[in-house]
């Protein structure tokens, strides 16, 4: 009787003792992150908001974990490639990615070997902020009604250029012309430095371009703003009304940035990662590099972010059922 009772003391000690280390492990391992460089995969080429955003992040971000980010483009198949690298990565917190307002897009049009709502760990919200209507000279336009009423008169002979199929710049041109009535014809890139290029070039007339990206072009009189696609105007533009205020009324659409990692990333590490973001995009020069390229540091929950995610894969989905936005595979 006694050999059995002792037998039972030892296995109930036993569950104690790992029940309390079980406990004790998340807050242990989020006092020892970071312990080693982290690795921040931007899954678009360098020289576009995605890049512009991601790298922004890796170096406040960094400041306020005491930490190294180092930023890894990984572009490709409208942002996939380097997305389900990041999925696939082992959930410790040594691998982030970047995603944007593509990313619900994407999720729409191809068919994914990872789910975008329950293989990832949101951690939060970067930024947010417009896409701009830029269009060559040559077209002759003062603002958009005018291109709206020239692309009445030449249905598919407009040409605009995206960052590629199934991109956010293509979702968003296209509910445009669904909603202006007309019919541009979509020429993709392998991003927005090439499809900017090319818009200088008069090879496409319109390009839904990142604000970072628009600015330059913007300023050296390459290309014309006619409007903003956000509900409001941006003050670093001035002057650029909302597509909604400037020929299509209830038209919207707003350039995201968010943080996630692999599914199965521990919660003690998502907290601390969520608060170190919060607390770099809250500083006032974090702030400051945002809005002078016509973005807004937004922050929140990782909660926030899942919602956001969902969302805009509701938002997307009947225009990617309907056809318009077509992939390649």
């Amino acid at each position: 009787m006694l050999c059995i009772s002792l037998k039972a003391l030892r296995a109930a000690a036993f569950a104690f003792v790992a029940t309390a280390l079980c406990a004790a492990a998340p807050p242990a391992i989020a006092q020892s992150y970071p312990s080693r460089p982290i690795r921040l995969i931007v899954p678009f080429p360098p020289g576009g908001g995605s890049d512009f955003v991601g790298r922004v992040v890796a170096q406040k971000l960094g400041e306020a974990l005491g930490a190294s980010i180092v930023v890894e483009n990984k572009p490709g198949a409208g942002g996939l490639i380097g997305v389900g690298d990041g999925v696939r990565a082992t959930p410790d917190g040594y691998t982030l990615t970047l995603i944007a307002s593509t990313y619900t897009v994407n999720s729409v049009i191809y068919h994914l070997d990872f789910d975008p709502v329950k293989d990832i760990t949101p951690i939060v919200e970067i930024s947010h902020g417009p896409l701009v209507v830029l269009v060559n000279k040559s077209l002759g336009v003062n603002n958009l009604s005018e291109l709206i009423a020239l692309a009445k008169q030449k249905p598919g002979g407009i040409m605009y250029a995206s960052a590629g199929v199934g991109s956010i710049i293509q979702a968003a041109t296209e509910l445009f012309d669904i909603k202006a009535g007309i019919k541009m014809t979509h020429v993709p890139y392998k991003g927005t430095s090439p499809a900017l290029v090319d818009t200088i070039a008069d090879r496409t007339q319109v390009f839904f371009s990142s604000p970072e990206s628009a600015l330059p072009v913007i300023q050296s009189n390459q290309l014309k703003a006619l409007a903003v696609t956000t509900a409001k105007p941006v003050p670093a533009f001035p002057g650029v009304p909302p597509v909604a205020d400037a020929g299509v009324p209830g038209y919207a659409v707003d350039l995201w940035y968010g943080l996630i990692a692999p599914a199965g990333l521990p919660p003690a590490i998502v907290e601390k990662l969520n608060k170190a973001a919060n607390a770099a995009l809250a500083k006032k020069d974090t702030a400051e590099k945002f809005v002078a390229y016509g973005h807004e540091p937004a922050g929140g929950t990782a909660a926030q972010l899942d919602a956001i995610i969902r969302r805009e894969i509701g938002v997307w989905g009947p225009l990617g059922k309907s056809g318009v936005l077509k992939s390649n595979d």
